[in-house]
């Protein structure tokens, strides 16, 4: 039987826009990943017989839970917990946290399904998940945060376990949520299961590196990128926005590798240091602190604050890396970009760039490295967190650092392998989207129709 492959690919669309109503980051990486698809549907008409796509886009399962904690004050509080167990073909779910004021069901799927591609990149066995809830952990008290972590795992240890489903952390969960929340996993199970959730303190079974390896890898991915178009992070200017954990060491590692990053932002704002961005004080400044960035202007002589995050893509840049949140970069901050002829995108937050400006950049020559194969290598080190847990050792920083440097190196060629066998030389969007694809749907196709 022959198929009309993009009348397909555009009726599962429009069937995704109908069923998840008004969740709109969704419908945008179901687009984004589905349109790339389309040569891969050409060459395996099997997948559209036995609708791997239909499957693919519709959760294995979706929970929500009421999250009941109580304030300093006394008063309850009500928020919404979700997890999304997106596709578990290659291995348990896996996929961080993330506790945003901002965060809802839409969200929470798109990132899930975001999660199924980058951990297949990684060549690990975890499967595609993600979870979180609308609580705004800023402005609370460390007791608020564990009775509210707590209220939650009250509910999630019951759909969670080393082999079925491991979380870690994502905005708004760091190592102290992570700490909460396990200990309450703990008293509750009776139990000590290490490998049930990742990114855990280094007391008790964390990996060394873990904090490091989500802003690391998104450097080795554009390092590795560069060099196959002659090109070098030597002498670079680079401007990153947001502040927390992958912004933080991707600019750390940039600098390691000889390139200048002269901005940083938060919610708030951004700073310019033409000297180099100390990252020292803004680990000081935001990690131990927990301060706006304004702040480095204040100590930093030389530097500037300006209001505004969205500011910070005017400042003059040769590669981009957009550390903050989705959508970040719009078409208008892409064309001030390409205006001022910035040579490369490192996509470390999750979907930063809209559907339109990724396109641009593509259309404009910009070299794109694409979120779900430059920032994975936060969940691949997480996957090596429990291999730690399982074995009973902990590797070394030097050790965690080089299997991620292979990693990230091994998806760049997957990425760049598979845009070339089908097509799209130098797309490392639609390769990474492509050899993503191809393990979990070749798996589907093996496990029968379930």
């Amino acid at each position: 039987m022959e198929y009309n492959v993009a009348e397909v690919v555009n009726k599962v669309i429009e069937d995704v826009k109908v069923r998840n109503k008004g969740e709109s980051e969704f419908h945008q990486t179901i687009e984004e990943v589905l349109h790339s698809l389309e040569p891969v549907l050409e060459k395996h008409p099997e997948y559209i017989k036995e609708s791997i796509l239909e499957r693919i886009v519709e959760p294995e399962r979706q929970i929500m839970f009421r999250v009941p904690w109580v304030d300093d004050n006394g008063n309850v509080k009500v928020n919404r917990g979700f997890r999304v167990q997106f596709n578990s073909a290659i291995g348990p779910y896996k996929g961080g946290l993330r506790f945003h004021p901002s965060v809802n069901l839409g969200i929470i799927k798109f990132l899930g399904f975001e999660q199924i591609f980058k951990n297949s990149l990684t060549g690990l066995p975890i499967g595609g998940g993600k979870g979180g809830s609308d609580f705004d952990p800023k402005g609370k008290s460390d007791r608020e945060i564990m009775r509210f972590c707590q209220s939650f795992m009250t509910e999630l240890y019951r759909h969670i376990g080393q082999h079925t489903d491991v979380p870690a952390g994502d905005i708004g969960v760091g190592a102290r949520e992570i700490g909460y929340l396990f200990g309450q996993y703990k008293k509750i199970r009776n139990s000590y299961d290490a490998a049930v959730l990742t990114g855990k303190g280094l007391t008790y079974g964390g990996s060394l590196a873990r904090k490091e390896a989500t802003g690391f890898g998104v450097i080795y991915f554009v390092n590795e990128m560069l060099n196959y178009h002659k090109h070098s992070l030597e002498g670079k200017r680079v401007v990153i926005s947001g502040s927390g954990n992958v912004a933080i060491y991707a600019a750390q590692k940039a600098q390691e590798f000889g390139a200048n990053v002269v901005a940083m932002c938060d919610s708030a704002g951004y700073v310019i240091d033409e000297n180099g961005i100390d990252i020292e004080l803004i680990k000081q400044i935001k990690e131990v602190e927990r301060k706006r960035i304004r702040e480095y202007a204040n100590r930093k002589d030389g530097s500037q604050y300006f209001e505004g995050q969205k500011g910070i893509w005017s400042v003059k840049c040769d590669i981009a890396l957009p550390c903050a949140t989705q959508n970040d970069i719009s078409i208008e901050e892409a064309k001030l970009l390409v205006e001022n002829n910035v040579l490369a995108i490192g996509e470390g937050a999750n979907m930063p760039c809209t559907n339109e400006a990724v396109e641009y950049f593509l259309e404009k020559g910009v070299l794109v490295a694409p979120a779900k194969a430059a920032n994975a290598g936060g969940v691949a080190t997480s996957a090596l967190e429990m291999s730690q847990n399982s074995m009973r050792l902990s590797w070394t920083f030097e050790e965690v650092d080089e299997k991620l440097k292979g990693i990230m190196i091994n998806i760049f060629e997957a990425s760049k392998n598979a845009a070339e066998e089908y097509g799209h030389k130098g797309n490392y969007v639609v390769g990474a989207n492509i050899a993503g694809f191809l393990k979990v749907a070749e798996t589907m196709m093996s496990q029968g129709i379930i």
